[in-house]
């Protein structure tokens, strides 16, 4: 157990630089006096830590310090390199050089136990480009000028500040400052038409709390399924969104927006599904309905 502490305890230094002895007593739920009877293991370790007096002091590392490969167990060094297997299997995410490398530092071999490819079928090529401009776009902080398909039938051109790649639902997102509208906005991948890295850098922002939510401009809507849709609606859904009926059927309840995709989304399940609230989204799937039939009848 304390050698788990000690571990952690350098860790914890590691990426924070310094902290008190109270700070490390109430986050390792040990008593201060604990706290530096660690500190002393661990310089008798060899861990250059040392406990600084004043108002400014605390518990620090030695600047420059790196955890030497040794400090890690097999255990831990074959969970690095099976998390750093799982990133390069998501296309252009990873570096085989690196893992090759980590490998034989560790003595260890690293299993190619698992693929995804993000990528559409038969966009393979255009997809992975895309990716890796977005990719160099946030990593580099460079403006982008797109040219996107938004879900209201606008093609527009406009350039943002990319922040953030996000994978959710099978799909690709881009969250993004964007300067048309002066606001955080998520793109979703495959609507961006056409991308352009510009040469002008974008100042930082603060990332809103609110921007991670796909949520916060989305409705509650209230579905209902007969039962012969159960494999499609968990093929779609999660699990807690989901309430079986005694008789088999299902309601979910989840918040999405309710715009053109979503009522694309809905007629694909043609008659098997009833949208219970809200009423503007029933209305718009019906109408669409009638469209279909309108533009289709015999």
């Amino acid at each position: 157990m304390q050698e788990s502490r000690l571990f952690k305890i350098v860790y914890y230094l590691l990426n924070k630089g310094q902290a008190t002895a109270p700070e490390l007593a109430e986050k390792f739920e040990v008593s201060v006096r604990t706290i530096y009877r660690d500190v002393d293991a661990l310089s008798e370790a060899g861990i250059p830590v040392y406990a600084e007096a004043g108002r400014n002091g605390g518990i620090h590392l030695m600047k420059d310090f790196v955890l030497n490969k040794t400090v890690l167990s097999k255990q831990e060094k074959q969970e690095i390199l099976t998390a750093l297997q799982s990133i390069h299997s998501v296309q252009n995410m990873g570096s085989s050089e690196t893992l090759q490398k980590l490998s034989a530092l560790f003595r260890l071999s690293s299993q190619n136990w698992l693929e995804v490819d993000f990528s559409r079928w038969g966009s393979r090529e255009s997809d992975n480009k895309k990716f890796e401009l977005l990719k160099s776009a946030v990593i580099h902080k460079k403006c982008m000028q797109i040219r996107y398909a938004s879900s209201y039938e606008a093609i527009s051109e406009r350039v943002v500040h990319p922040y953030k790649l996000v994978y959710k639902a099978r799909a690709w997102y881009l969250q993004a400052f964007c300067t048309v509208r002066q606001d955080w906005r998520t793109f979703r991948c495959n609507r961006i038409l056409d991308l352009q890295i510009l040469n002008e850098s974008f100042p930082h922002r603060e990332f809103p709390k609110s921007a991670e939510s796909y949520e916060g401009k989305a409705d509650q809507i209230t579905l209902y399924f007969p039962k012969e849709m159960t494999y499609r609606v968990y093929d779609e859904f999660d699990e807690t969104q989901i309430q079986r009926q005694d008789n088999g059927d299902l309601i979910v309840s989840a918040r999405m927006s309710a715009d053109k995709w979503l009522v694309g989304f809905l007629l694909s399940f043609g008659t098997q599904v009833d949208v219970l609230s809200p009423a503007h989204l029933k209305n718009a799937l019906a109408q669409q309905a009638r469209l279909i039939y309108e533009k289709n009848k015999p």
